[in-house]
């Protein structure tokens, strides 16, 4: 008869459990050995073992075996597990990728604003950073161009605890905008862009189903002519929803303009 063997080895020692997690859709967790953070978008059986792909915030895709203690999930280390087929799948983040907060209430809003240059930027920014920006209490406004960008400046009064962050279109060396920016420099205020002529362009081609932004001669309204030379009816307003109707989170935009903005709602949420 076989005796017993007792485990000998000393409790601090010994792996504590850890809890297993369903990898269901959209959950976010990090890779322990590489710190890869994404989001879920399948698991697969190999020869191997099961595996789990992750997509982070830039739509980078990186594929890991599913080993026990092998993520961290909101900071605490788990094993991730094949989701039964009855599992409820459930939203674990954000459009913009950021974790969800459930039951989160919008925050009173903050002194501090971010300015966007026209109705379709701040329409954008809400559809993928709404949640996110109710969850800190940040109001983005819009300003009809950045012609008059320093009389804004000037009459908003930025201050420690009243930051201002703007997100200006087609900021590259040289551009008028690029210019304007020059004259509202400040400890408070932080001006970032992305190098698009309009922010229609910031919306990934494949999201919209065409293979690339046309390119516009000088001297042509742009949008016009993305709409002729896409064969859309003539009408920017129309296009835009169309376009927009397309975006149904980060994965759909540009890094270009997912770097700016984050940068922006750090700015102004930073502490004093």
């Amino acid at each position: 008869m076989r005796s017993y063997q007792p485990d000998l080895t000393p409790p601090w020692k010994r792996s504590a459990p850890v809890p297993e997690v369903p990898a269901e859709p959209d959950l976010v967790v990090e890779e322990v050995s590489t710190g890869f953070c994404g989001a879920v978008i399948r698991c697969e059986k190999t020869a191997q073992g099961p595996t789990v792909t992750l997509e982070d915030r830039f739509g980078k895709h990186r594929v890991f075996p599913m080993e026990p203690r092998g993520f961290l999930l909101e900071g605490r280390v788990v094993t991730l597990v094949r989701p039964s087929a009855t599992a409820p799948v459930r939203p674990a983040r954000t459009a913009s990728g950021s974790v969800a907060v459930p039951g989160a209430r919008a925050r009173v809003a903050r002194a501090g604003r971010i300015y966007v240059e026209g109705r379709h930027d701040a329409e954008l920014v809400e559809r993928v950073w709404g949640d996110d920006l109710r969850v800190e209490g940040v109001v983005v406004e819009y300003l009809e161009g950045v012609d008059d960008l320093p009389a804004v400046v000037r009459e908003f009064s930025p201050g420690p605890d009243a930051r201002l962050g703007i997100l200006v279109d087609h900021l590259v060396p040289g551009s008028k905008e690029s210019r304007i920016a020059d004259q509202v420099s400040d400890a408070n205020v932080l001006v970032v862009g992305h190098p698009y002529i309009d922010v229609w362009e910031a919306v990934k081609s494949s999201s919209v189903g065409i293979d690339a932004w046309p390119v516009i001669p000088r001297g042509q309204d742009w949008k016009t002519g993305v709409c002729r030379a896409l064969g859309w009816e003539e009408n920017t307003g129309a296009a835009w929803q169309r376009i927009l109707s397309t975006v149904r989170s980060y994965r759909d935009l540009e890094p270009a303009l997912l770097g700016s903005v984050e940068h922006l709602i750090d700015f102004v949420t930073a502490p004093e």
